[in-house]
Parts: C-alpha cells; sequence; structure tokens
C-alpha cells in the first residue's frame, strides 16, 4: 500500500514524512513517499495533503504541478482515502478568502476565511496549543477524546455551510473549526504531526482507516 504526501513546495515536509512513516512502519501500512509527481499521486492508496502558506498560492501550485486534478482522480473516481493538513485542509473547501477568492476543491461545504475572536486580546494567527472539542464520532479519532492538546498554527479557518461536515473545533475566542469530514475525506487545521503522542494516534488511525 503506499501513501502519498503530496510536495508542492508549500513548506518543510521532513517531520510530517517522519511522523508517517513511523506510524506506518508501526502498523504494517506499507510505504509512505513524498512527492511532487502527479503519476505517483494518481496511482496512490491515500493521499495526504501538508501545506503553509497562503490559500491562493498553494492552490496555484498544486495545479501547476498537476497534482490538482491527480488527487480529483484518485479520491473521486476511485475513492481513495484523503487526509488535508492545515492549508491542505483549507483547499477542501469550496472557496478561499485569503487575499483574493479563489476556488479550492470542493470536497467540504464551506469557505476559509480570516479568524475573528470575540476577544480582542486574543492574537492572530491562532499559534500553539489548544483543545479539541469533538463534535461527532470518526474512525480517524478513535481513541482521541475531547480536551486533548493539539498544535495549531494558522490566521485562517473553515467557516462551514454545512456543520454536519465539522468533526471536531477548539475555542479561540469562539468556535474554531479544528476537524472536517466527508466520505473518504477528512481534514486537520493543526498539524498532528507536532501534536505529540495524539497526533501519532490520528496518523495511525487515517493509515489504518477502511471508508
Amino acid at each position: 500500500m503506499l501513501t502519498a504526501i503530496i510536495d508542492y513546495e508549500s513548506g518543510n515536509l521532513h517531520s510530517a514524512e517522519k511522523a508517517f512513516q513511523k506510524m506506518a512502519q508501526e502498523t504494517g501500512s506499507g510505504t509512505v513517499v513524498v512527492t511532487d509527481k502527479a503519476e505517483i499521486v494518481a496511482r496512490a492508496d491515500r493521499i495526504v495533503l501538508p501545506g503553509d502558506g497562503a490559500f491562493p498560492a498553494c492552490a496555484s501550485a498544486l495545479r501547476a504541478s498537476g497534482c490538482f486534478d491527480a488527487m480529483i482522480e484518485a479520491v473521486e473516481s476511485r475513492g481513495r482515502p484523503f487526509l488535508g493538513i492545515c492549508v491542505g485542509m483549507q483547499l477542501m473547501a469550496r472557496r478561499g478568502h485569503e487575499y483574493e477568492p479563489t476556488d479550492g476543491l470542493g470536497w467540504v461545504d464551506g469557505e476559509v476565511r480570516r479568524i475573528e475572536p470575540r476577544d480582542a486580546a486574543l492574537k492572530v494567527p491562532h499559534m500553539g496549543w489548544n483543545d479539541l472539542q469533538i463534535e461527532q464520532s470518526h474512525p480517524v479519532l478513535d481513541g482521541i477524546s475531547s480536551g486533548e492538546h493539539v498544535y495549531f498554527v494558522h490566521s485562517y479557518q473553515m467557516v462551514m455551510d454545512d456543520p454536519a461536515q465539522r468533526i471536531a473545533s477548539c475555542d479561540y475566542g469562539g468556535a474554531v473549526t479544528a476537524v472536517v469530514g466527508h466520505g473518504t475525506r477528512i481534514g486537520f487545521q493543526f498539524h498532528p504531526e507536532k501534536s505529540a503522542s495524539v497526533g501519532m494516534q490520528m496518523i495511525a488511525n487515517f493509515l489504518r482507516w477502511r471508508p
């Protein structure tokens, strides 16, 4: 089984690569590769889309590499499990509003907008550890409870038009979307590879997930 972590020059992938490789070995889940090749993404058994940076630049880089269409082929046509992380999760939305309106993958019924905490003392970006509030069960969150801490770094969040697709949130001057899911697709706004044992458990769950 092949898990492809997509490299579209959106940040340092080293920590994500090491975390997924470690958990693939521990769970017997095959091979993990970091790739910018659309043909590898198209035939992968699982796809991980990480990302740091601005929504429009990340969407443009994915389209230019051919990986955007390869993801659609693998996930929509072949039903392959997909995990988006940080901006990778945001790209699952219908549209992003960072700098300019930009179309996303349209896999989750929501739009990406700047975080606006009700408490003026809370700074943006939302950076650091925060606790999850799990709103509905999901196999990728097996063994994870509300109150577990995960690591966030972001200025924009997914504003849901379909609340049923929000799996978990956190509180940052109001509810901030933390996990979204629909069908064979799930997204984390936080970085599981930087979230200690809780994040590693989620990575292992994803690698074992058979939607």
